[in-house]
């Protein structure tokens, strides 16, 4: 399926972004891993809290990292070289009280990220299919203090055929709704 947009002002990034299950295990190299850690930094957020934490397993570390993962994402995450769990800090760090907007924040940072990741010819797949409390150990965070939000296999994309049968029917990009569903001027209607 090839994406496309009646919108001329449209930046292609954000019709070519999308979450593909078939990568190569070529290590990334840590200039890379950190530049996207510094796209994400540079993510707006609520009082400039930066609500966000990004823990990553690579190389020797990549086994237990992919312990978080249910089993169907295991399948196909193990090949990423790189597994990111994104964690979002529950209370302002200042004044202790909780923050509603870290989650949104945090979700914000991630899309910087991805972005930059495509930027720089990788691919991402955020992952809701994955152990909290796992997760949570593996990075050594505190659950009261932060939330697991999702783990992000990072990499550079493979062919559809090393995936299974199932898998590789779905990859592809996807559609997306219609404008007229998700943004409407005014109140919603009835």
């Amino acid at each position: 399926m090839t994406r496309t947009s009646p919108y001329t002002q449209l930046d292609p990034q954000f019709l070519y972004r999308w979450s593909p299950r078939a990568f190569l295990s070529d290590p990334l190299a840590d200039e890379e891993i950190l530049t996207l850690f510094e796209a994400a930094r540079w993510a707006p957020s609520c009082f400039n809290e930066q609500p966000w934490l990004f823990v990553y397993g690579r190389g020797d570390r990549l086994k237990e990292f992919q312990t978080t993962l249910v089993e169907g994402n295991r399948k196909w995450a193990d090949k990423a070289p790189l597994l990111i769990i994104v964690f979002s800090r529950n209370n302002f760090e200042e004044r202790g009280k909780p923050n509603h907007w870290a989650q949104f924040d945090s979700g914000s940072a991630w899309m910087s990220l991805c972005l930059q990741a495509q930027k720089m010819g990788l691919v991402c797949h955020a992952m809701g299919g994955f152990i909290k409390d796992r997760a949570h150990a593996v990075a050594n965070v505190s659950e009261d203090n932060f939330t697991a939000m999702c783990v992000i296999a990072v990499g550079k994309q493979g062919p559809a055929e090393i995936l299974d049968d199932d898998l590789r029917e779905r990859e592809a990009p996807s559609d997306r709704k219609p404008l007229a569903e998700i943004a409407h001027e005014g109140p919603l209607p009835g």
